[in-house]
């Protein structure tokens, strides 16, 4: 029994890194597209060499992914901190 709280302990802690991750990696994109929107200006392809570039696109990928990943967050239970 104590090993299922542990492991369950460990799924929590490790989906909540993996939001707040998701949450910052939105953030540059609305970032880069507020950027875009206001100064047609592409940040991200400016750091990394162009739309086109493999840097370029690997953060697009990412930025997509936890726009995805944030959906769920929509959908989840709220649980208040503990104080």
């Amino acid at each position: 029994m104590r090993l299922a709280a542990f492991s369950h302990l460990i799924y929590q802690e490790g989906k909540a890194m993996l939001d707040k991750i998701s949450l910052a990696l939105v953030i540059i994109g609305a970032i880069n597209w507020a950027l875009v929107g206001v100064f047609q200006f592409d940040l991200v392809a400016y750091l990394f060499g162009g739309q086109g570039a493999t840097l370029s696109r690997i953060v697009y990928t990412l930025v997509g992914a936890a726009g995805l990943w944030c959906i769920s967050l929509l959908f989840s239970e709220r649980v208040s901190a503990k104080e």
